[in-house]
């Protein structure tokens, strides 16, 4: 969970408001960052020009969008995960099978953040892209994940970041979830009906580690018109526990 700081720095918490205002607005001026953070523009362009020359922001006319700085600081986060690349290639063959999305997730902060994806020839652009954070309640990567996690550390996330409606279908009642991530650890996998996106559907499987905890989770994702009957209901959870289970093994090694 993430600590609290006692002594947080001021200007480095508005460095990082900052940047997520890029980040959210896809690209925003002075004047729109200064609105969003509640500074005036002369300090927003201060600290827009410091990230410009080392290389974290860009400017393309009178906006200032995200730079490829962050690209590596990215990667050098992703590949300190060992799942990463423990299931890569399993994801690529679902993918391939499938024809839907295959997404890869872990959890940090209490929150969900996707690091690898894989396409199938059918499968679908979504909103989420890698290094997405998602609360962990509105999606199966997320319930898997959650289902798995010691009580007390499932509450303390809850209390952190609630149980806000992603959808009109997203579990926001604690005992609504408790139950359904008892169905899960009884099933071995998780479902998404529509709770994070409408006419989006997903299947999950947490990657267990050796001493029963839960490093990931995969998914199989796509739209609700494909994702239902026995092909939401068997076939893909079947696929999904095999996938698992493979990548399980792999990450051990």
């Amino acid at each position: 969970m993430t600590d609290v700081t006692k002594n947080p720095i001021k200007a480095t918490r508005t460095t990082f408001s900052i940047v997520e205002v890029l980040v959210r607005d896809n690209g925003a001026s002075v004047t729109e960052v200064a609105d969003s953070v509640g500074l005036a523009k002369s300090s927003v362009h201060n600290y827009l020009s410091t990230l410009r020359e080392m290389g974290y922001v860009t400017k393309e006319e009178t906006e200032y969008h995200v730079g490829l700085g962050f690209l590596e600081l990215g990667e050098v986060a992703r590949n300190r995960q060992a799942v990463y690349e423990a299931a890569k290639p399993e994801m690529r063959r679902l993918a391939e099978r499938t024809g839907e999305l295959v997404n890869l997730l872990v959890e940090e902060a209490g929150r969900g953040i996707f690091i690898h994806r894989e396409v199938g020839e059918r499968g679908v652009t979504v909103d989420a892209h890698i290094g997405q954070r998602v609360y962990l309640h509105s999606t199966a990567v997320g319930k898997a994940i959650l289902a798995h996690l010691p009580a007390d550390r499932v509450r303390r996330i809850l209390d952190q970041h609630g149980l806000p409606a992603v959808t009109e279908q997203t579990i926001v009642d604690r005992r609504a979830l408790r139950g359904d991530l008892e169905r899960i650890r009884e099933r071995g996998v998780a479902f998404d009906r529509e709770e994070r996106r409408r006419g989006l559907r997903c299947v999950a499987a947490p990657i267990r580690d050796g001493d029963g905890g839960v490093e990931a989770a995969i998914s199989v994702s796509g739209p609700a018109n494909r994702m239902r009957g026995e092909r939401f209901e068997r076939d893909l959870p079947s696929l999904l526990e095999n996938a698992a289970d493979v990548i399980a093994l792999r990450f051990e090694q």
